[in-house]
């Protein structure tokens, strides 16, 4: 029996992006519903290609069979603010790594969830290290920071958008609790909204340990 292990951000409305109104209740209406607003990069989420013009493939549109596999989760702890991952910071991962394999980088990132530091000192994904995963054939690139690079940078954040998605590689950001995963690898799910045309979405994610 595997162990699901969530990776997912609750949402609730003191997150930039959502507002959540209440719609129903029980008391007047018989039962309890509530209407969302969401953006489509808030929280735990998934890009599409669309999101960077990259391709005109949009959430929705991604195969299932992208979003679940095998990850190896890299360790990278106490990055200074606005750290730039390269290549050798996956350490043994690099010769470990096989075609359709994904990757999730364990930085604590989460913890900074309500600070400034959690968008503006955000450890990046390096060019090289962007173009290494293309040529790895990396499936997911999963990250605890808002964004896999400077989102305050938009020739960089570009840039590596430009160059994961083109490679076809699934971008998941926002992600928290890798601190809860015991093992070196697992089986990654993550699923996003079904939203026709969509740029990104709010996505459910969990690792399964054996």
């Amino acid at each position: 029996m595997k162990t699901p292990i969530d990776l997912t951000l609750p949402y609730d409305s003191d997150m930039p992006g959502v507002t959540i109104e209440i719609a129903k209740t029980l008391e007047s209406d018989g039962w309890n519903a509530r209407t969302l607003h969401l953006y489509s990069h808030v929280g735990t989420h998934m890009d599409a290609p669309l999101h960077f013009g990259v391709t005109d493939q949009s959430i929705d549109q991604i195969p299932l069979t992208d979003c679940m596999g095998p990850a190896w989760v890299v360790h990278l702890p106490d990055l200074p603010e606005q750290y730039l991952i390269e290549i050798k910071d996956l350490g043994d991962v690099v010769e470990k790594v096989e075609a359709g394999d994904s990757l999730l980088l364990r930085t604590g990132w989460s913890q900074y969830l309500r600070q400034s530091k959690y968008r503006d000192g955000l450890p990046r994904i390096s060019e090289e290290l962007a173009e290494w995963c293309v040529a790895k054939k990396i499936k997911m690139l999963g990250v605890e920071a808002p964004s896999v690079a400077d989102v305050n940078n938009l020739p960089e954040v570009t840039k590596i958008h430009q160059i994961l998605l083109g490679g076809e590689i699934v971008i998941i950001e926002g992600l928290t609790n890798l601190d809860k995963i015991q093992q070196e690898k697992v089986q990654l799910i993550a699923l996003p909204l079904k939203i026709q045309g969509g740029d990104g979405s709010p996505a459910r994610v969990i690792a399964l340990e054996e």
